[in-house]
């Protein structure tokens, strides 16, 4: 038998707060939401080990994910983020945090929120959620898709059922245990 993340995590100094606190956890703050994003986007073909050893480098680069500020990014905050070595220094990465927070702000002028347009389209199955993305956004397919969606709550699959986290998250009401939901 594989072991889980829920297995994995008990007692390591960076995925257990991540597990404990935050994966599955639903989330309504945009600035988490666009975090979120950007570090799932960061993470592909990297572990999350090594994503969460570099988050407060993510946090301070990116300004508190700021959506307004980091949409505003140009040339010099795109050769500036190129040469911090406390993040992941991949153009295509940078250039699709920065694209995304543009595309975000028009989300947010339209719908009020970040989370209010997940809400819209709440119940996607994963499928129909990675072309979604895939039509909004830059650099997210569907393993950056799923993991998003799963670490906030759109998807069910962050806990086992006998991990003492999924009451937690199941008390939280998260999306994907609404009557009616979509399988993942």
């Amino acid at each position: 038998m594989a072991m889980t993340y829920c297995d994995a995590a008990p007692g390591h100094p960076f995925h257990a707060p991540y597990h404990d606190t935050e994966y599955g956890f639903p989330q309504r703050d945009d600035r988490v939401l666009f975090e979120r994003l950007v570090l799932e986007i960061n993470q592909a073909g990297l572990s999350w080990l090594t994503i969460l050893k570099k988050r407060a480098a993510f946090i301070a680069a990116y300004e508190g994910f700021d959506i307004g500020k980091v949409a505003a990014y140009g040339e010099a905050d795109v050769a500036r983020l190129l040469a911090d070595a406390g993040i992941i220094r991949n153009r295509l990465k940078v250039a699709a945090a920065i694209e995304n927070a543009r595309r975000l702000q028009a989300i947010i002028a339209e719908h009020g929120s970040f989370a209010a347009w997940l809400d819209k389209h709440h119940p996607l199955s994963k499928p129909e959620w990675v072309k979604l993305f895939g039509r909004t956004f830059r650099f997210t397919g569907g393993e950056i898709v799923g993991e998003f969606l799963m670490s906030l709550g759109y998807l069910p699959g962050a806990h086992a059922p006998g991990c003492p986290r999924y009451d937690e998250v199941l008390a939280l009401k998260p999306r994907w245990a609404d009557a009616g939901s979509a399988p993942a």
